[in-house]
């Protein structure tokens, strides 16, 4: 009870000092002072009064949206068991898998978990992770019975037996501006027209005066200063997006928001929930000497192959470079930066690798083991669908659904069980393949594949 006490006051701790150095913070203080002007607040009820006056305005509801918002990224404690130390390494080399086929835990012996002993995958860290059942009752927005954008927006169902309630429904939460309510909603889908404002609500993201000259001023960082990473970014967007039928034509776009990225130094705050550190440079001849010491780049992440790809969809959202790169900002800070991070969480990298070979060896084990056995581990295919969260893989309309749910469940777990769905769909033609390549070859191409049918039939279809 102490503990959790602890823990929660040091979560408290954390959102209130995060705050106050955000423009909300400031914007407030300076509403506070202005309501001390106005002749309804009384002196003897001061408290009460500001309280009333900030529920009348409205700032209330921005400040709770605020809180909400913070406590995605600090979640209250459940107290797991702590990763062993050996997994907080940053991972680097993305293009493989290998990093994390060699992690081993030093203080586990087989002989101690029986149901960690069959696990015939290439994951060998025992993490926790949900089965089918605890995946239903997550996911259970996602039941057969509920309506979902997806599926029931299709040509064969008339659109106000669910979609034109669906998006009346959603231009109410729109209106009474509730991140709460937004992101319990969008876990149905999001319509179209909808969508770019939901997100921006879900992740507390609105263009204020100050966002703008901050974005400005990481443009003028640009183009005083070059940095060894852009050589990266330019690299990346142009074997990866530049070559994309959909997101070619962003190109410009993904220059402008990774370069401010890579200087922007707000970026380090996600380290202190972050298993990695941020790497360092040192001063020209002071090297080794900590005092000297600067993190590099400037916003402590070093871009990947595939990297631009976490930016490419959100282009078809947001039109305007600020707002584009500050939704950027606050998905990667909160979502993706796990899946290039190696840690115990269930939404990093690991834990995805693990849940995606538990749910296949249990559920489709003839399927697993002919896999297995011809050297076409199915990890080797699905691990670049899950670092990139299937960016660049699927068709956009079908991205931006499974990242509707992302965001509506505050989760990426449900990126190991749509890779999951991928196999069992094509379960027929892999059990067919003698070989790696050829197994490939039958996944290679997922741009026609329906997300929602296929988290569908196998969360909610599959015996268990």
């Amino acid at each position: 009870m102490l503990q959790e006490e602890s823990d929660l006051a040091l979560i408290i701790a954390q959102i209130v000092q995060k705050l106050k150095g955000s423009t909300l913070y400031a914007q407030l203080e300076r509403q506070a002072w202005a309501s001390l002007q106005r002749p309804e607040i009384k002196l003897e009820s001061l408290k009460e009064d500001i309280k009333e006056f900030f529920k009348i305005s409205g700032w209330e509801k921005k400040l709770q949206n605020a809180v909400y918002s913070e406590l995605s990224v600090f979640p209250l404690p459940s107290h797991p068991a702590a990763p062993p130390e050996h997994l907080k390494e940053p991972l680097v080399y993305m293009r493989k898998a290998q990093v994390l086929i060699n992690l081993r835990n030093p203080n586990y012996e087989n002989g101690d978990s029986h149901s960690f002993r069959t696990h015939l995958g290439l994951i060998q860290v025992p993490l926790k992770v949900k089965d089918i059942p605890e995946l239903k009752e997550f996911f259970v927005e996602l039941g057969l019975t509920a309506g979902q954008l997806g599926i029931d927006d299709s040509t064969q169902v008339p659109p106000e037996l669910f979609e034109n309630e669906h998006v009346r429904i959603g231009q109410k939460v729109l209106s009474e501006q509730d991140s709460a309510a937004a992101q319990q909603y969008i876990r149905q889908g999001s319509p179209t027209a909808l969508r770019a404002e939901l997100w921006a609500l879900i992740l507390n993201i609105s263009s204020q005066p100050e966002d703008i000259l901050y974005y400005e001023q990481l443009k003028t960082n640009v183009i005083q200063h070059d940095l060894l990473v852009d050589s990266l970014i330019y690299k990346d967007v142009k074997l990866t997006a530049s070559n994309d039928d959909y997101y070619f034509v962003f190109e410009d776009y993904l220059y402008q928001v990774l370069l401010c990225f890579s200087r922007d130094t707000s970026v380090l705050g996600h380290f202190a929930y972050n298993s990695a550190s941020p790497p360092k440079s040192y001063i020209r001849g002071k090297l080794g000497v900590e005092e000297y010491a600067v993190f590099y780049p400037p916003n402590g992440v070093i871009p990947f192959h595939g990297f631009s790809m976490y930016v490419a969809p959100l282009c078809f959202l947001y039109h305007e470079p600020s707002k584009l790169y500050q939704i950027f900002r606050e998905m990667y800070v909160r979502f993706f930066f796990r899946l290039h991070s190696i840690s115990s969480h269930p939404s990093g990298i690991v834990s995805l690798c693990l849940l995606f070979e538990t749910l296949l060896q249990t559920y489709l084990p003839q399927l697993f083991y002919h896999l297995r056995e011809i050297g076409a581990q199915p990890l080797r295919i699905s691990f670049k669908w899950m670092v990139r969260a299937f960016s660049g893989y699927l068709a956009t309309d079908q991205l931006l659904l499974l990242w509707d749910r992302i965001l509506g469940y505050n989760s990426l777990e449900i990126l190991a069980v749509l890779a999951a769905a991928v196999f069992a769909f094509r379960a027929v033609n892999l059990m067919e393949v003698t070989s790696l390549a050829a197994a490939e070859a039958v996944l290679a191409d997922l741009s026609t594949l329906k997300v929602m049918p296929l988290l569908q039939i196998f969360l909610f279809a599959t015996v268990t």
